[in-house]
């Protein structure tokens, strides 16, 4: 349309046979800053030659030559690439560590020359893969329990402020005898070992859960298997995790018990699962236990690990056990102990923990 507008109005009226065989140039008009602009690029363009598209310096990182470009390998080349004669030519063999594909299976030591990949390296025997979740009660944790638990726990020291000294908790000898000089101190007051001294709760060990333990002494097993089976199927159903068979360790003549004799299962989770367990107990099983108090204050080992028990009854309200009932009789259920692992360093941190999750203490607390 444009180029038509330019033409007479006398030729407009011609078929357009005609106007295929006469050439007619079109007369078109330009506005006078782009004639400018126009006759300024050319008189540039005759004075001073084009700049190189790759001098800019946005362009100065990137690669002119191609591998399009490259010259295939000629039947010359071919014939010097003889890999199996280099390695064959070689004077000296390489070292065996060259082609050590797989892990140690023990551990000689820090100074042996093979050392055990880490845990996180795909290659290492103790490698788990995943998490592939996030449950629900661990990313409640790692939102909001985390912070608040460092929070609470701060210890405020004053800069400068000397070190305590640390308290010798082993006995010493009195000294009435002259061979107590150079005697060995006694351990503490019940207990033969020395328990785990509190540390203050910082970024780099804020208290979590570890692992989770569930055991159960069945009785009934001595005498006839079928109690195993159910124990062991509701476990199963439960954690996820094939439990395995635990003895009898000594001889109770009273209770008619043999040493070595199966008696009872046990269990154990980590990671995401443990948090899964233990909040399907938090939200399902214990609210639903009537007259259920708490756990007790006083439980714990001195080391930051904490158990509790269910009945025979409240094993049953487990979802996993509900959904399918009439798959585990009920008079052939267990009881069970659970114990919870923290990498606290006090019953008072972990009892802080499973708090902020959601289980309740009742009675007198023993820190």
């Amino acid at each position: 349309m444009a180029g038509l507008r330019g033409v007479p109005r006398s030729a407009r009226s011609l078929p357009l046979s005609q106007l295929a065989r006469q050439a007619y140039p079109a007369q078109t008009t330009s506005c006078p800053a782009t004639v400018r602009a126009a006759s300024i690029s050319t008189s540039s363009s005759t004075q001073a030659p084009a700049a190189d598209p790759t001098s800019s310096p946005v362009l100065a990182d990137l690669e002119t030559d191609s591998t399009l470009g490259t010259p295939q390998l000629g039947p010359d080349g071919k014939k010097i690439f003889r890999p199996w004669k280099r390695a064959a030519d070689r004077q000296g063999a390489l070292p065996s560590s060259r082609y050590q594909y797989h892990p140690p299976k023990y551990n000689r030591g820090p100074l042996h020359p093979i050392q055990s990949p880490a845990s996180s390296d795909p290659i290492a025997r103790d490698f788990v893969p995943g998490p592939f979740n996030l449950p629900r009660l661990r990313e409640t944790y790692n939102a909001t329990i985390a912070s608040d638990l460092m929070t609470l726990a701060y210890n405020h020291v004053p800069p400068g402020t000397p070190a305590k000294e640390p308290v010798d908790r082993l006995r010493g000898w009195d000294g009435s005898s002259p061979y107590h000089k150079n005697r060995v101190k006694r351990a503490p007051r019940g207990s033969p070992q020395l328990t785990i001294i509190e540390k203050d709760i910082t970024f780099r060990n804020i208290p979590e859960i570890k692992e989770i333990s569930i055991s159960s002494y069945v009785p009934e097993g001595l005498k006839n298997p079928d109690y195993l089976l159910v124990a062991r199927t509701a476990f199963l159903a439960i954690t996820g995790t094939m439990p395995t068979l635990t003895k009898t360790k000594t001889d109770v003549a009273a209770w008619s018990i043999r040493a070595n004799e199966t008696s009872g299962v046990k269990t154990t989770i980590y990671g995401n699962a443990a948090y899964e367990f233990l909040d399907r107990c938090i939200h399902l099983v214990l609210p639903r236990i009537k007259d259920w108090k708490g756990i007790k204050a006083t439980t714990g080992d001195s080391s930051g690990n904490l158990s509790f028990g269910l009945n025979p009854e409240d094993v049953g309200l487990f979802p996993e056990l509900e959904v399918n009932y009439d798959m585990y009789p009920s008079k052939m259920l267990p009881g069970c102990r659970i114990f919870i692992k923290t990498t606290a360093t006090s019953d008072r941190q972990a009892r802080l923990l499973l708090q902020s999750l959601g289980l309740p203490f009742y009675g007198q607390i023993r820190n």
